[in-house]
């Protein structure tokens, strides 16, 4: 008797440790998400440790990069447009209520993440944009305030004076390779395909930090960027759109992306790994999948994927011709602190 209950005893430790007999060992909390943003991996995490749920660490995670100004790629004073100004895209989601909440060409609020978490909070929408969301945003209290930076404008202003190259702009008159416009559409005899800018040449010229939060009895996910470099005023790429540039679901797990956003929202990529991993798949395939149905139709394609699961499994692909490796920085409890791992990029 005493024997079988000794034996109890270790199944129900295996049981509590793993899940289940004989299955992966569960490693959560996780907060992990795009490039090596260390600094908002751990500020997610210790929103988590002083007890906060998974969209504070979310918003605390992003919120860090904004004011951090990431890589001149999040939050005000980087990526100004045609006309010099700095735009702000963001969102967060919920992964047990699948709410979502998000903004997309704010102008002058520095805090994107905080204004797409108080639409969620506080309206029945899911997205915001541009001037009636500054306005949203002073209504809930946020300081408007100037995006530019002496950097963004000596920024645009070489653009300027290189006649705005490069640019976005295709079938258009004057010849946008040789001109700042302003622009009129060609005849419609005279359409040609033009070469694609992308300005994710390399390392340094990405965009975005896309987060998920795995908790114990939840998931969140959220996104801030200041868009592409240069973009036509009015452009919103991937960062904002629930499924493209980020998706959650508490029975599952989440994913967040980070490249050439016009491309990416074309195939919500985010979403497509999250079902991938409802079907068995491990994290990392399923964001290799994700991804490769994109590079299949535009080889040239320069995009990456975090995933994980609610058991705290992760992983990361990346496909991006001229980056060897993609960065990625992750936070659980098997480490002592926040930690950039690598993952080769498909070329």
């Amino acid at each position: 008797m005493a024997a079988r209950k000794c034996v109890l005893l270790l199944v129900t430790c295996l049981a509590a440790c793993f899940g289940e007999t004989g299955a992966q060992k569960t490693f959560v909390p996780l907060v992990i998400n795009t490039w090596g943003f260390m600094n908002a991996t751990e500020k997610a995490w210790t929103a988590l440790s002083n007890g906060g749920s998974v969209l504070d660490a979310v918003e605390k995670g992003c919120t860090e990069c904004e004011a951090e100004q990431c890589d001149f790629t999040v939050g005000y004073g980087g990526s100004p447009d045609e006309h010099g100004e700095t735009t702000l895209d963001a969102l967060i989601m919920d992964g047990t209520s699948l709410d979502v909440g998000a903004v997309a060409d704010l102008r002058r609020v520095k805090n994107a993440i905080s204004v797409a978490r108080n639409v969620m909070e506080h309206t029945t929408h899911t997205m915001l944009v541009g001037e009636q969301a500054t306005a949203f945003a002073i209504e809930m209290g946020f300081a408007e305030t100037d995006l530019h930076t002496h950097r963004s404008i000596e920024q645009w202003i070489a653009w300027i004076n290189k006649k705005c190259q490069p640019n976005y702009r295709k079938n258009v008159s004057p010849d946008p390779s040789k001109s700042c416009g302003p622009y009129k559409p060609l005849n419609t005899d005279n359409l040609k395909e033009m070469p694609r800018y992308s300005p994710h040449s390399d390392e340094y010229d990405h965009d975005t930090i896309g987060m998920i939060v795995i908790g114990a009895n939840g998931t969140a996910g959220g996104s801030s960027t200041n868009g592409a470099l240069h973009k036509v005023p009015g452009r919103v790429g991937d960062a904002p759109i629930a499924g493209a540039g980020v998706y959650v679901d508490s029975e599952v797990g989440g994913a967040a992306g980070t490249g050439d956003g016009d491309i990416t929202m074309r195939f919500l990529p985010s979403y497509q790994a999250v079902e991938y991993m409802r079907g068995g798949m491990a994290p990392a395939k399923a964001c290799q999948l994700a991804l490769s149905r994109i590079g299949k139709k535009y080889p040239n394609y320069h995009g990456a994927l975090v995933c994980a699961n609610i058991k705290g499994e992760y992983g990361a692909a990346c496909h991006w011709p001229g980056l060897d490796k993609f960065p990625y920085s992750i936070r659980n409890p098997t480490v002592k602190s926040t930690t950039v791992e690598l993952v080769d990029c498909q070329q």
